[in-house]
């Protein structure tokens, strides 16, 4: 196979003008181009000169799109943007990735959500407003207010002690659109670090200044031993009494199963092959939790018979890397509006779900899952769903899907990167990222790699060489080992779950793994009764096996 041919920056813009000609658009004006040189130059020495930039001089737009000279919409309006390291950042980053690998204690994996939402770091909110105000005047207040927020933040943090965190006011909008309108609060979180995706701010004020009821979802539990799912509940339960508590996969109950019967054997495989309706298990689950919600408020009855109608529906299999969207009758996507709406509980006799979270925690897979049909576009890029959709599943129960928000936080950087609250593409150094992960986990024996210069020691970058000369990973120029590629796909497969990182709740370790809840100690099987798929679990790992060996 010929080797790849880099695709200079030059090529993709002639490539994109090309296109947009094609289309009858007038391409970029030799205005925009300009105005973009100038402000590309002014940034670029803006971080060479400054050591400390603020959050209005340095924001870094992800997956921000071209806007040509006839666009009558903004694409980028709903982008994520986050505070942007300096240059003299980055260079000290990339120095420490050349130092040798110290593994850290097991017991700094040990995490509490204390350490890292402080009482300070509170989330942007919407500001006070009555119906005398216009549209301008609302939007001019809220601007005003965030400006103040992100003023504050800055007088009491330094921003390089601050996590990544969502810096685009729109994407707020989205937030407190669906928390007005919903009855119940869904937020999910992934297992692997479920404390630095639950920030008790936002628990605090849907449940107080609200007075809504809240769901915890632990997402992707296929990826996590039992008993360290079944602590982080324990845990949750205990620090935050008013929550409901369920265990979710989208995937298989095969991959669960494999998880259980060999934790931490080399690469993890997660497969999406199989029945979705497998996960209306899960669903079912969600079910009884607003059944108990809202009582005899709303009849709930016809969702629940959809639930079991999914179940023993015949799907075909599904892909990992399938993105089709599929929109039946029961579905309507209503209008995008983020302003301000009284909320009148279980109006018209419809029930609103509002689903929260970061990126990437699988806030779509969970809605595909729900309706046992894909309705939601899933991709593992963060910031993938852009403004929240409504979504219809009966005709008195829907679903708000609200864009992934990274919240203020002290977590730190390449941990977000392992979370998947920063895209992995957009990184400007990958190596700090790869060495936080290969001193709490053995890289070198996972992956089975051989040190590329037959050194005693490693470093980050070591194990980036290393795995590119494993995958013929080369730079088309030079020759060398693409270090960068290599590090690229380490962090994706850390992300996906193929190199899986769990966090532990406090004493997690000094209770040698054994969760006390309610007085009684739970088993591996025990998970399997909260997914509620004990029915099912040896059928479908016998047919998850079958359909593994016949695509082989």
């Amino acid at each position: 196979m010929p080797r790849k041919v880099p695709f200079s920056a030059k090529q993709k813009r002639a490539q994109l003008q090309a296109k947009k000609q094609r289309k009858g658009g007038t391409g970029f004006s030799d205005e925009t181009r300009h105005e973009k040189h100038a402000k590309k130059k002014s940034v670029l020495s803006s971080d060479e000169e400054d050591d400390g930039d603020t959050a209005t001089t340095a924001i870094n737009a992800i997956n921000k799109q071209p806007v040509g000279g006839g666009s009558k919409s903004n694409p980028n309006r709903y982008v994520l943007q986050f505070h942007k390291e300096t240059a003299a950042e980055l260079k000290e980053r990339k120095e420490r990735a050349y130092q040798t690998l110290e593994p850290v204690d097991q017991k700094d994996l040990e995490h509490n959500l204390d350490e890292y939402f402080l009482p300070e770091l509170d989330f942007p909110k919407r500001p006070e407003w009555n119906f005398n105000m216009s549209p301008e005047q609302l939007d001019r207040r809220e601007q005003e207010y965030f400006r103040d927020y992100l003023s504050s933040i800055e007088k009491h943090f330094d921003w390089k002690d601050l996590s990544y965190f969502e810096l685009n006011l729109e994407t707020w909008r989205q937030l407190w659109r669906v928390m007005e309108i919903s009855d119940i609060i869904l937020i999910i979180i992934d297992v692997r670090y479920p404390c630095l995706m639950f920030p008790p701010a936002l628990y605090e004020y849907v449940t107080r200044k609200l007075g809504k009821d809240m769901i915890l979802v632990m997402n992707k539990v296929d990826l996590a031993p039992a008993p360290l799912v079944l602590a982080w509940k324990e845990y949750f339960q205990t620090k935050f009494p008013k929550l409901s508590i369920l265990c979710f996969t989208s995937y298989p109950t095969y991959n669960l199963r494999n998880n259980i019967e060999k934790p931490n054997k080399g690469l993890q495989v997660r497969r999406r092959r199989g029945k979705m309706k497998m996960a209306a298990e899960g669903a079912q689950k969600l079910v009884e939790a607003c059944t108990n919600i809202v009582g005899g408020a709303v009849d709930l009855s016809s969702w629940e018979t959809k639930i079991k109608e999914e179940m023993h529906l015949e799907y075909e299999d599904v892909d990992d890397e399938d993105d089709r969207v599929e929109v039946g009758e029961t579905i309507e996507l209503k209008k995008q509006d983020t302003q301000y709406e009284v909320h009148e509980k279980y109006k018209s006799g419809v029930l609103t779900i509002g689903c929260v979270g970061q990126p990437n925690v699988g806030k779509s897979s969970l809605m595909n899952a729900i309706m046992g049909r894909k309705v939601v576009s899933v991709s593992r890029t963060p910031g993938h769903t852009k403004h929240f959709q409504t979504i219809f599943l009966t005709d008195n129960v829907r679903l708000c899907d609200c864009p992934g928000l990274v919240f203020p936080s002290k977590v730190p950087k390449p941990l977000q990167v392992l979370m998947g609250s920063y895209p992995v593409a957009q990184l400007r150094e990958p190596y700090s990222t790869v060495q936080y992960l290969a001193e709490r986990m053995d890289l070198i024996k996972l992956l089975h790699i051989k040190h590329p210069s037959d050194d005693e020691y490693w470093c980050s970058m070591d194990i980036c060489d290393g795995w590119a000369q494993k995958r013929g990973y080369m730079t088309a120029k030079s020759g060398r080992h693409d270090s960068y590629r290599a590090a690229n796909e380490l962090l994706r497969m850390a992300t996906e779950g193929r190199i899986c990182l769990c966090l532990m709740p406090p004493q997690y370790l000094d209770r040698q793994g054994k969760v006390l809840c309610r007085g009684q100690d739970l088993t591996v099987s025990d998970l399997t009764a909260v997914l509620g798929q004990t029915r099912l679990l040896d059928q479908t790992s016998r047919r998850g096996r079958n359909s593994l060996d016949s695509s082989a």
